[in-house]
């Protein structure tokens, strides 16, 4: 049996309990590379993340990627081995990609509401302030309960994203082969998103229609959104499509073909025109963006209160556990921050958001933030030990806390856009404080297995904290410059869900037949028993969009089929996500770089879509999307292992 699977058998008795490296040992953990490597990895896993999220509605987990490529780095290129040193560098580059997924939920709304002329833009500073002291506080909510959950709790909960984490650094001691498919993955889709967005010789998407009948039907050639679909796996992508294929070959074409010259709102011309002036696209634009934000909220909402009793149960044995904690232990392996400083370091967070003029947020204000924030941090880092960060119901937490601020907000007489500033603000810090909370949950239980010091790891944590929120802002500015928010190729949909849920109590003018019936379709989907959020998602995106992700999952269906043995299929599969995460983070980082190009009129010189017939195009489309299939399955299926 391995180290690491006798770690893994053995349950809840911590005086039985050995990590990797003893707590007898001292290895390097914070050094120079660690944070330095940590605070590049947090910020391009954030601006990816930022970017994918901010097109397909979800974001990735960084860790393993982050673990490989600092193993990568630290074994193979310098030499050294380290593995607590591996383990701080992903502790700190997943805490970027989990910063960027609280505040694209949320912060965008702000932008939207600028571009309708409600507000005035954001400031930057502002944003950096939100992100930042919401990432902390999601920090600091964690320290109290590591004993409680990860410590008290082993054997219990499984926590599987830190201990695949733990699993990969752990098999990383046999050498850092694994780096190479990641940067593979990074540079084969940079150099795609380059072809399809920079120089644009190829169509970035391919529709198709048949006369006399208002549905379409399409694919991106994409390699970050076919990731994604290989990521989630064939069942969740196919949910998705699902929603994809109800919206824009069911939905659509019944819109279209009743609606004829009636002006529905909140469009402004008859539906007919609209069609024929813009298609499929303008009738999503105008009509389906709102029953899919019904079925988001209503998803949300859903998965909620599913989980009620499993999150009161959980706060309750937290707080139970916490109690009952014993005095901290001598050991290395178990310092932490002390709780003194963590209790001061709150009540000083707390004040700044009150007190800073940058963040519209009022002393009710704030004293929403610590209430709802420390209640779901505390439900956020135990249910991703029990069910995963994919299944942490998120969004489901922010949608509820916007609704009791808006309504708080409301009856105190703050509305209007300074009413509505303040309910997105005090929505993101605590949408950032439950993201940051069970990621740091996930890190530190990978830490307890390999024998790290939690006090190091927090340390970690804040680190990657403040180098991401340095950087959020300003990519969410870049982005917005270069595309817009709410546009197709930033759809936003959290954001936009934010927006609308504000809005509707705020102003009451939404168009609420619509967002119903995505309520309505919501409830349907889950009396049948299938999953809503991604299902609603679906609804909401580009059915485009949609169809690459489940060309992604039938990839992965496939190598999930192979006739292998166990571990051959595992191995297969890994690898596949180990290069799929690294397209995820080239495109990313090239689409980031594109948004520059873009705010400088630079990318009008590297344009040749005019020289390139459209079927051409659309051919090479379809050539390149192949080519990206094909690399996927040569760093996973043909890709040469040792036995």
């Amino acid at each position: 049996m391995s180290h690491y699977a006798a770690v893994r058998s053995i349950m809840n008795n911590q005086n039985q309990f050995k990590p990797y490296i003893p707590a007898e040992k001292v290895t390097p953990e914070i050094t120079v590379t660690s944070i330095i490597m940590g605070m590049i990895l947090a910020i391009i896993f954030g601006a990816a993340n930022a970017y994918l999220g901010l097109r397909v509605g979800m974001t990735v987990s960084a860790s393993i990627p982050a673990a490989v490529i600092s193993m990568g780095v630290i074994r193979i290129i310098m030499r050294k081995n380290s593995i607590l040193e591996s383990n701080l560098v992903q502790t700190i580059g997943s805490a970027g990609e989990s910063l960027a997924a609280g505040a694209i939920f949320t912060l965008p709304a702000l932008f939207l509401w600028a571009s309708e002329g409600k507000m005035d833009k954001p400031g930057i500073i502002s944003m950096t302030l939100i992100a930042l002291l919401g990432g902390l506080l999601g920090v600091f909510f964690m320290v109290p309960l590591r004993n409680a959950l990860i410590v008290k709790e082993h054997g219990i909960l499984p926590y599987p994203e830190g201990t695949a984490c733990a699993e990969v650094l752990l098999a990383g001691e046999k050498g850092g082969a694994n780096a190479s498919t990641v940067f593979a993955g990074m540079g084969f889709a940079a150099l795609f998103k380059f072809i399809i967005d920079g120089l644009k010789v190829v169509a970035g998407e391919i529709s198709v229609s048949v006369k006399g009948f208002a549905g379409e039907i399409g694919t991106q050639i994409y390699p970050a959104v076919m990731s994604v679909g290989y990521i989630c796996g064939a069942r969740i992508s196919s949910y998705m499509f699902a929603g994809g294929v109800l919206s824009w070959l069911v939905i659509i074409p019944l819109i279209v073909l009743f609606g004829q010259d009636i002006i529905l709102y909140p469009g402004t011309v008859s539906v007919a025109e609209m069609y024929a002036n813009g298609g499929a696209s303008a009738i999503w634009s105008s009509y389906i963006r709102y029953i899919g934000a019904g079925a988001l909220a209503a998803g949300g909402i859903i998965s909620l209160i599913k989980s009620l009793p499993l999150i009161v149960k959980t706060f309750g044995g937290a707080m139970k556990s916490m109690a009952g904690a014993k005095v901290q232990s001598s050991e290395r392996t178990a310092k932490e921050l002390s709780l003194k400083f963590v209790f001061a370091a709150i009540a000083v967070l707390t004040l700044l958001v009150w007190l800073v003029p940058a963040i519209p947020v009022s002393f009710i204000g704030a004293v929403i933030v610590v209430v709802f924030g420390f209640f779901f941090a505390t439900v956020s880092s135990r249910m991703v030990g029990l069910v995963g960060s994919s299944n942490n119901p998120v969004s489901g937490m922010a949608i509820a806390t916007l609704l009791v601020t808006t309504l708080i907000l409301k009856a105190l007489g703050v509305t209007g856009a300074a009413g509505m500033a303040s309910a997105i603000s005090i929505g993101s810090i605590i949408c950032i404080v439950s993201a940051i909370a069970g990621d740091t949950s996930q890190d530190l239980k990978t830490g307890y297995l390999l024998g790290a010091t939690p006090k190091k790891q927090q340390i970690g944590e804040m680190v990657g904290v403040v180098s991401a929120a340095l950087a959020i802002s300003g990519t969410l500015y870049l982005l917005d410059t270069a595309w817009g928010f709410g546009s197709e190729q930033l759809g936003a949909p959290q954001a936009t869900l934010m927006k609308l849920i504000i809005e509707g109590v705020m102003e009451g003018n939404l168009p609420w037949g619509l967002v119903f019936i995505g309520v309505f379709i919501a409830v349907f989907v889950e009396v049948i028993g299938i999953p809503v959020l991604p299902f609603a998602i679906g609804v909401y995106l580009p059915v485009q969009l949609n169809a690459c992700i489940m060309v992604g999952g039938l990839v992965r269906l496939a190598l999930d089929k192979l006739n292998r043995s166990k571990e051959e299929k595992e191995a297969i599969a890994n690898d596949g996500v180990l290069f799929c995460s690294g397209m995820i983070a080239g495109e990313g980082l090239v689409g980031i770089l594109l948004a520059l190009l873009a705010v400088f009129g630079v990318d009008s010189l590297i344009d040749l879509s005019a020289s390139i017939p459209a079927t051409v195009s659309k051919i090479g489309g379809l050539v390149l999307f192949a080519i990206i299939i094909l690399c996927v399955l040569k760093f996973s299926l043909w890709k040469k292992r040792e036995k």
